[in-house]
């Protein structure tokens, strides 16, 4: 063979292998789950150097190659980019010319009753959403954040997040059965959520909802403290069978036992149900109730007849 050819042959073999071998170390990242913005406006060099450091690509000349030779030197299209799992450097180059963001919502159920602490945990496994940032926003809005099955974007923002929240509870207040009967009722607004809250949490049906309601307007009324066991579970986590007689002299200010009137705010975000109870209450002389094991209801008009159903129901 001729030496010049051979030589020849052998330097093109060199500069393919070294091509091949630039291709190769950009192919693969080991990035988890990664909401990537790109802003208008932003080179195509910022983009790279963004991918790059979220791990992404791991090569920003080869991703750049790449997107140039699709005939874009710096029209990438921007937005949020949602990187489920590793993905070649040809695919991610080819949806950020393409615009592929491959957003996909998730579905998200927040229960009735729920707190603003439990839907930042529901919000925590929704990839580029800030758990501690929404619950630092959402505690001041506690009782308004009504609760429904949202689909929730990655990367989608607190602000974009409460208004959701926001909306929605407005929505429902809006509505003429509610509306009139919130109207009807003559209480605040603030004040008729927080009750709701309270019976959110000691009733599970509209029934005793209301009963119960009756109950806690007319201690307010005559100056008694509600005494509601519910709040315990939002000032320390427990359950109303874990309260102990130290709990009932907490001096959190959502301690009803202790301080007279309502709570300074919701213990919770209640559903329409309980709205509704709040403001359509069954007057009866009644003045205390229980729950007995089974989650039956039990009431009396006197403390004595109270104590008599705790002996005769809980012991």
């Amino acid at each position: 063979m001729n030496r010049r050819v051979a030589l020849g042959m052998a330097g093109t073999g060199v500069v393919c292998a070294g091509l091949l071998f630039f291709i190769c170390a950009g192919l693969f990242t080991s990035t988890t789950a990664t909401l990537v913005h790109v802003g208008a406006g932003e080179t195509l060099g910022d983009v790279a150097q963004n991918l790059q450091t979220a791990r992404i690509i791991n090569s920003k000349t080869l991703f750049e190659v790449l997107v140039r030779l699709r005939g874009k030197d710096t029209g990438v299209v921007a937005g949020e980019y949602f990187f489920a799992e590793p993905q070649s450097v040809f695919t991610v180059a080819t949806r950020i010319v393409r615009g592929d963001f491959n957003l996909k919502p998730v579905r998200v159920v927040v229960p009735e009753g729920t707190t603003a602490k439990e839907i930042a945990t529901l919000l925590a496994r929704v990839p580029g959403v800030n758990p501690a940032t929404f619950l630092e926003r959402a505690l001041e809005k506690e009782g308004y954040l009504f609760p429904d099955t949202y689909f929730v974007y990655p990367g989608e923002d607190t602000d974009t997040l409460l208004k959701r929240f926001e909306t929605n509870f407005n929505q429902h207040i809006q509505e003429a059965s509610l509306q009139n009967a919130v109207a009807s009722f003559g209480k605040p607004l603030a004040s008729v959520v927080t009750m709701a809250s309270l019976l959110e949490k000691e009733a599970p049906d509209a029934a005793n909802r209301r009963i119960i309601a009756g109950i806690l307007w007319k201690r307010l009324h005559i100056g008694m403290p509600l005494q509601v066991d519910a709040v315990f579970a939002y000032i320390t986590g427990k359950t109303p069978g874990d309260i102990s007689h130290a709990d009932l002299a907490n001096k959190s200010l959502y301690n009803t036992y202790l301080y007279k009137g309502l709570p300074p705010g919701p213990i919770g975000n209640p559903g329409v149900d309980s709205l509704l109870a709040a403001v359509t209450p069954t007057d009866t002389k009644f003045l205390y109730y229980l729950s007995d094991k089974n989650g039956v209801f039990h009431y009396s008009a006197t403390y004595a007849g109270q104590v008599a159903n705790q002996t005769k129901y809980l012991r």
